[in-house]
């Protein structure tokens, strides 16, 4: 019998007979993880109301062997507060869609349990801080979180030089086979031909550079969102059943 402590973000929960709730978590230390937590859908559990999704947690696991994710599902045993986002997010519709699909985003990318995933975890914080804090567009804050999570996860997308040959940015055709931005030597059928305002804006919303996002018109804004969406179906292989939701 072993204990752990972690801090980690509810991704989602799911109800296990009369009052219990599997809880899935992404946690700093061990990548995601999946505890039973009992007696939270009581109405007297003070316990529960902390275990909801986007609440920022630190949590005390209890586990049955020497490592935290084995054969059967550890309990929750303890959770703290650390950042209640969910309550600057669940209040409104454009905010509660984009960070569902956040969530979604950040439990495709961590398929294996008990790995940790840093990196995802850091982005998945900072990206629910801001977006309940309200500093900017709801959809811009998504597309910025899909972008450097498929950058972390090593399918980071050009909008520069070309992906295939390297050749000096900008050129004018995309492909999501090819990885981004090609030139007109290396375009492959299926390249579209994106606005060059809609790239600068990818770029931007990848770097961090929030000026020149927040500036954006909402044609180009629409359009990198499509063409974001459909550079995470190709390296997901499916696409997230949230994004139909989210207002553009």
């Amino acid at each position: 019998m072993s204990l752990f402590r972690d801090d980690g973000i509810v991704l989602r929960t799911q109800k296990l007979g009369e009052a219990d709730r599997i809880i899935t978590l992404l946690t700093r230390g061990h990548g995601r993880v999946r505890a039973v937590a009992r007696g939270v859908r009581r109405t007297k559990s003070k316990f529960g109301a902390r275990l909801e999704p986007f609440s920022h947690v630190d949590v005390q696991f209890f586990a049955r062997g020497s490592e935290l994710v084995g054969r059967g599902l550890p309990l929750c045993t303890q959770s703290e507060t650390i950042a209640p986002y969910g309550g600057g997010i669940v209040t409104d519709y454009a905010r509660y869609t984009a960070g569902t699909a956040m969530l979604e985003t950040a439990e495709r990318f961590t398929d294996h349990e008990g790995e940790p995933a840093v990196q995802q975890y850091l982005l998945l914080v900072g990206a629910l801080r801001t977006l309940a804090r309200g500093e900017h567009a709801p959809h811009l804050v998504l597309d910025a979180f899909l972008l450097r999570s498929l950058a972390v996860n090593g399918y980071a997308p050009s909008f520069g030089d070309c992906a295939k040959c390297g050749m000096p940015g900008p050129n004018r055709f995309f492909s999501v086979a090819s990885g981004g931005s090609v030139c007109v030597d290396c375009r492959v059928p299926g390249s579209v031909v994106p606005s060059p305002q809609t790239l600068v804006l990818l770029g931007a919303l990848l770097t961090g550079d929030w000026e020149t996002a927040d500036a954006c018109e909402a044609r180009y804004v629409r359009e990198g969102s499509g063409l974001v969406s459909a550079y995470l179906h190709w390296h997901l292989e499916r696409g997230l059943r949230s994004l139909r939701y989210v207002e553009k």
